[in-house]
């Protein structure tokens, strides 16, 4: 299990079955092509303990922030910063997909094989209609929108893994839980206490499965994917990365000057969920870790942390926004289309609320809402469906560690004011004796073993010396009583 865990933790390790899985699924494209059920096997059993686990989380988080000092202006204050942070990451993506221009150089022949294609994706698909959600579902939503976000059946949500009707069931309850005395929910609160715990051992023990999932969904993107495809996109991916990294870096900034912790703690710190949301496809499987490394390692108010992060996991697509903007821009710049200042004005808005309507959303799902920034601009929605579905695998996992970064840079933005919650360490002075533990290298050991082994020479050197001095000395008694009594 520990051996498990660490692989899991590891980067090198997670790096070197990215490379393995991608091989396997080069070389061998029908294992490849097959290695995707791990992934969905993976996915199924964190969203069966997820869901559960946000609507635990839910219900703590509010009580907890109902009793900090002024909690109408912190609840307040979270919405706006989720706002405002989100339409940031578009704003950013918008101006800097201006100025990098993805997809506005592509030569004739990589013209012509997007172009390629969007018309194989429409020939394949004839009559059929492409849907990425129930269509009976889709109806009843466009005939009463009020259903879609305030289910009736709490437990149907549940089933249906409709986690935007769950989160909001979820603050419905959790504001009448946190309204009764604590005489009244003491054995209410100890039962979600152990429902809480073991949803966070499950999920932690499914984590341990990450290696396996990164290797089998890259070996599924490698049997599935043309190279010539990565080529052509590749202006895309190269800025969405390289700007999706730099907007990471920014949120690691802001969460070490409100903690003010050195850089290094707070990486360490946030390791984990990072590298649970840059190799798992889905939003929700770091949560434990998350709440653990914003309260418990870097100090922020625990009440805060269980509310915005399983809201913020459903609610705030920053790494949405930001991709939905430079997507945007890049189908233009490849049907060369010139966007004004107005046009980009709508791009950046278009993204943010994409973004905002994508929740509750992951995966290739979340291409669809690209459609609602290119009806805007008037371009069509089948280029996003065909060229960037062939890609979404790789921009998930920087998509989903934006979302998170943010989510924690918002945590500590409106935990400001509030004590510390990091465990502190114990002095040095008052800390109880302790048995002291030693730890031998493979040299050290040989060393005492040959040490020992001499030891052990020399004291049956010195046993065989001590008998023959004693039976020398006997000798010589024996002959000195016997010349005596021969006189």
């Amino acid at each position: 299990m520990g051996f498990l865990k660490k692989l899991s933790s590891s980067p090198a390790a997670l790096l070197a079955c990215l490379v393995a899985g991608a091989l396997v699924g080069y070389f061998l494209p029908d294992l490849g092509g097959s290695a995707v059920i791990f992934g969905q096997l993976y996915l199924a059993v964190v969203g069966m303990a997820a869901l559960p686990l946000l609507v635990v989380a839910t219900f703590f988080g509010l009580r907890q922030t109902l009793a900090l000092p002024q909690p109408g202006k912190r609840v307040a204050m979270i919405g706006v910063l989720a706002v405002l942070l989100v339409a940031a990451c578009a704003v950013v993506g918008t101006l800097i997909a201006v100025v990098a221009e993805p997809g506005r150089s592509l030569d004739h022949g990589t013209r012509q094989y997007l172009g390629a294609m969007v018309q194989k994706a429409g020939s394949d698909a004839g009559d059929t209609e492409i849907a990425l959600v129930d269509e009976a579902a889709a109806e009843k939503q466009a005939g009463n929108w009020v259903t879609s976000f305030f289910p009736s059946n709490f437990f149907r949500a549940l089933a249906d893994g409709d986690s935007l009707g769950i989160l909001l069931c979820a603050i419905l309850f959790g504001l009448a839980f946190a309204a009764l005395s604590k005489a009244q929910n003491l054995s209410l609160t100890a039962t979600f206490e152990a429902v809480y715990r073991a949803l966070e051992i499950i999920i932690s023990r499914v984590n341990m499965l990450i290696p396996l999932l990164v290797f089998s969904m890259a070996a599924y993107f490698a049997a599935k994917t043309e190279p010539r495809t990565l080529a052509a996109m590749g202006g895309f991916l190269g800025w969405f990365i390289v700007l999706a990294l730099v907007l990471c870096a920014v949120a690691v900034a802001v969460i070490r000057k409100q903690c003010g912790l050195p850089a290094g703690q707070v990486l360490a710190a946030l390791k984990a969920p990072a590298l649970i949301s840059l190799t798992s496809a889905s939003t929700t499987a770091s949560i434990p870790d998350t709440i653990e490394a914003m309260s418990n390692k870097l100090g922020f108010s625990r009440g805060i942390v269980e509310l915005v992060t399983p809201i913020s996991s459903v609610f705030l697509r920053s790494g949405s926004a930001l991709y939905y903007a430079l997507l945007a821009v890049f189908v233009a710049n490849i049907y060369g289309r010139s966007l004004g200042p107005q046009e980009l004005a709508v791009v950046a808005l278009g993204a943010t609320l994409a973004a905002f309507a994508s929740a509750g959303h992951n995966s290739a799902a979340n291409v669809g809402y690209a459609g609602m920034v290119l009806g805007m601009l008037q371009l069509p929605a089948e280029a996003a469906l065909a060229l960037f579905l062939a890609i979404d695998l790789i921009c998930e996992g920087p998509r989903n560690l934006l979302t998170l970064l943010f989510s924690c840079a918002l945590i500590s933005l409106v935990s400001r004011g509030l004590p510390s919650e990091r465990k502190a360490s114990i002095d040095s002075t008052d800390a109880p004796l302790r048995p002291v533990r030693f730890a031998f290298t493979g040299s050290d050991l040989l060393v005492g073993i040959c040490c020992c082994l001499v030891v052990a020479a020399l004291l049956v050197m010195l046993g065989f010396g001590v008998g023959l001095k004693r039976g020398a000395d006997a000798a010589g008694r024996a002959a000195a009583l016997h010349t005596g009594v021969g006189q």
